[in-house]
């Protein structure tokens, strides 16, 4: 029996036992002069439930993580192993070679020594699995009949499984929080052991970025990371915010303000629309239609001899149009949340739709307004593809937006693509410039919070 079979078995079971729980604390409600019983049913079935699959499952996973161990040592105190060679890495090709021979995976084997070691891994695997499955299946018993014995009137089942739940939603939490905390500390270490060959203040403040000629034998190369951080900020934070800012709450004040319902419910869908196509989709537009287009104009139309195919306008214009319903869903949210009688108060005293607009409505909505054009920059600083695509890899420190520049993002992909030394001063630049913008994105949402929390208006 495969883990997957056996997980549904598990589960099929705690389904019985929900039901056979739930039936049975049923039968068991007294009659109408005595006491209510403290849990309703349906919380007797969850807690024998989940008594008979969560220690079940955990050990289900646990022996999924030790079996492989346990069948490799079968393996290698057979007599077949004795043939194996001395060097690791060869010794685990071919016990690789036999585990899937083992199980199917590979009908031919290209070494002999794996064909003679498939036996002990089939005896290995049938041995443990039959351990596994008994075990598993001893467990689910022993927790489901456990819990079903403690079904009466007055058991506290509801707390016992509201427990549960909470630990359950406090497990969630922190594994969100501790994946936060590994990818701080990931990029952390490799950034120290970069320090230590590079200096930070070349790294932070070095006009010139070259670091294809770094090896793994010497700090040879340029990490001046300037071009690249001016290149994000041209792209994302200005160019794409020139675009998106003003379509985005353009297009919120028109859906909350003027807009019937009927075209509302229909605009506003095709709007957040965009913010589900992809990036590579994206890339394509801005390579294909609008960075000729834009080159094409500043050539014929501005003069601009310089004008490159791939261009930091022609990446920002696009990323703004995709960053649009980021902008444009906040200020919609924060238009909508401020009170009618507002709104209907300027108009009583004689101001303007218009008027009404600038001076109370956008004033009341500004820190969600703010907020969301916060995140609407980290979002397009940590965009890649439209860059790679239509802004090239050159990393020019220049304020034509015109040209070709690169960005952080870009940067990281080029470093870490392809076969690369890990140890190299390359290759952690790559983690370097990571932890840069980890911190930039995230102080942009500190900020974004903290002005919505400081500036909004509670209104009844």
């Amino acid at each position: 029996m495969s883990l997957f079979s056996l997980f549904f078995l598990i589960l099929g079971l705690a389904a019985i036992g929900w039901i056979t729980a739930r039936m049975r604390a049923m039968r068991m409600r007294p009659a109408a002069p005595a006491p209510r019983p403290h849990s309703l049913p349906g919380y007797h079935g969850w807690y024998v439930a989940l008594w008979l699959a969560i220690p079940a499952l955990a050990f289900l996973v646990l022996w999924s993580i030790l079996m492989p161990g346990l069948v490799e040592q079968w393996v290698l105190a057979s007599p077949a192993a004795q043939a194996l060679p001395a060097a690791d890495i060869q010794r685990t090709a071919i016990l690789s070679e036999a585990h899937a021979l083992a199980d199917g995976s590979l009908s031919a084997a290209f070494n002999e020594e794996a064909r003679a070691l498939v036996p002990a891994f089939q005896e290995a695997n049938s041995f443990y699995g039959t351990i596994g499955i008994v075990a598993t299946l001893l467990l689910a018993f022993a927790g489901g009949g456990f819990a079903f014995l403690r079904v009466r009137p007055d058991f506290r089942a509801r707390n016992r499984v509201e427990k549960l739940v909470m630990w359950v939603l406090l497990l969630a939490s922190l594994i969100a929080i501790l994946t936060t905390v590994g990818i701080v500390a990931s990029l952390l270490f490799e950034t120290i052991v970069f320090f230590d060959r590079i200096s930070i203040t070349e790294f932070l403040f070095g006009t010139h970025w070259n670091p294809q000629s770094a090896t793994a034998g010497g700090d040879e190369g340029s990490f001046g990371a300037i071009p690249l951080f001016w290149g994000t900020i041209l792209i994302g934070a200005i160019i794409a915010m020139i675009v998106a800012i003003p379509l985005g709450l353009m297009s919120a004040v028109y859906l909350t303000q003027y807009a019937r319902p009927r075209v509302r419910s229909i605009m506003k869908p095709v709007l957040e629309i965009l913010a589900g196509v992809p990036t590579v989709v994206y890339g394509y537009f801005a390579a294909l239609t609008v960075a000729p287009a834009v080159r094409d104009f500043a050539v014929n139309i501005l003069g601009v001899s310089s004008a490159s195919s791939e261009s930091a306008i022609a990446a920002g214009v696009v990323m703004g149009v995709m960053i649009i319903p980021f902008v444009s869903s906040m200020a919609d949210d924060s238009l909508a949340a401020v009170p009618g009688a507002m709104r209907d108060g300027s108009l009583a005293m004689g101001a303007t739709s218009s008027e009404t607009i600038k001076r109370v409505l956008i004033p009341a909505a500004l820190p969600g307004i703010v907020g969301g054009v916060l995140l609407a920059v980290s979002r397009a600083i940590g965009e890649t593809m439209i860059v790679v695509m239509a802004a090239g890899l050159a990393a020019n420190l220049t304020a034509n937006p015109f040209e070709s520049v690169t960005t952080v993002t870009v940067q990281i992909v080029q470093l870490l693509t392809g076969d690369q030394e890990f140890n190299s001063s390359k290759t952690l630049a790559a983690f370097a410039l990571g932890l840069v913008l980890f911190i930039v994105t995230l102080l942009l949402n500190i900020i974004a919070l903290s002005v919505v929390k400081r500036f909004r208006e509670a209104y009844e």
